[in-house]
């Protein structure tokens, strides 16, 4: 389970740094991954409000670190953390940036109508401070917090919101920080913790691999987390299973895929699905396993690939009611 933090102060080592990697730490205690992107470090170009992303579900600039890489990390993500200074009640503009490239996802979501996989479980959250301590000092942070969160489908699930913070030394003043961020992070993450960790196997990280995956992560997600993983991981999600998931609304675009020993090494799965009786099952103490003896897709038409959705689809269903 990945948590992705978004640092958007310029300042290095400042009070948005500080708050940050302290609130990811108590993150990381409950055996999340975390990652931490220093934003305005990397390269992203800002919106230039073509409306490209509106006609094609992409969007124009392909070519810097939102593209490349922040944009599959966003999908990626179970738990989106972004933390900011007040601005002129804003954002800095450098976090402002990423957020208005998210408009590609907007578009996904409301312009082509698909849902993101995660997009019933995946969560956000905001951390913000200022110099003052008006009474409307985070109202424009919260604004723009909640149509980020929106547009990224998460749900945003809450903030910490400090006045008169200048300084990461200010934070260091606060005796009681650790225990609020500790118990902060524990309600944020109690729910995603507690489900089972489900490990779909196939031979190729083929199609029945990534339909399953995506297809439980978005009927069942509040009780299972999910994993996908084959013997010759490939680089990129099938075209045809693109076009058949959007078919039923579910947003493949921008998701990768992870080599079977990573898999189970990093992930320690409850429950193993493999797609066939020629998949090996690796013996796992305490592991319940399972076979679905789904065809082989590796050559499959796209008539065939929408027969194995709605295969995998009744297979979720059963196994979420039997369970």
């Amino acid at each position: 389970m990945l948590a992705v933090g978004l640092q958007g102060s310029p300042k290095k080592n400042g009070s948005s740094e500080y708050l940050l990697k302290h609130f990811l730490r108590e993150v990381e205690k409950t055996g999340a991954e975390v990652q931490l992107l220093d934003i305005p470090r990397m390269n992203i170009r800002p919106c230039i409000g073509c409306g490209y992303c509106e006609k094609k579900g992409f969007c124009v600039i392909d070519d810097d670190d939102m593209a490349l890489s922040i944009y599959p990390l966003l999908r990626k993500a179970q738990v989106v953390v972004a933390v900011s200074p007040v601005f002129f009640y804003n954002v800095t503009s450098q976090l402002k940036a990423l957020i208005d490239r998210t408009q590609t996802f907007w578009s996904r979501k409301y312009r082509f109508r698909l849902s993101d996989p995660l997009s019933k479980t995946r969560k956000g959250f905001f951390l913000s401070m200022g110099g003052s301590r008006g009474k409307k000092l985070f109202d424009g942070i919260h604004l723009v917090a909640a149509y980020f969160f929106d547009a990224i489908d998460a749900k945003y699930s809450g903030s910490l919101t400090y006045p008169g913070i200048e300084t990461a030394a200010d934070f260091k003043k606060m005796p009681d920080l650790d225990l609020a961020l500790s118990r902060t992070t524990h309600a944020l993450m109690s729910s995603l913790c507690e489900r089972k960790r489900i490990l779909f196997l196939g031979k190729h990280d083929d199609i029945r691999v990534q339909m399953a995956g995506a297809l439980t992560q978005y009927f069942a997600g509040s009780r299972f987390h999910v994993v996908t993983s084959g013997n010759e991981p490939v680089q990129a999600i099938h075209p045809g299973v693109v076009k058949a998931m959007a078919e039923i609304g579910v947003d493949m675009a921008f998701l990768q895929t992870q080599s079977r020993s990573n898999a189970i090494q990093e992930y320690r799965p409850d429950i193993i699905v493999t797609m066939g009786n020629d998949i090996e099952i690796p013996a796992i103490p305490n592991v319940t396993t399972s076979v679905w003896n789904l065809p082989d897709s590796r050559h499959a038409s796209s008539e065939l690939i929408a027969q194995l959705r709605e295969q995998i689809r009744e297979n979720i269903t059963r196994m979420t009611t039997d369970r």
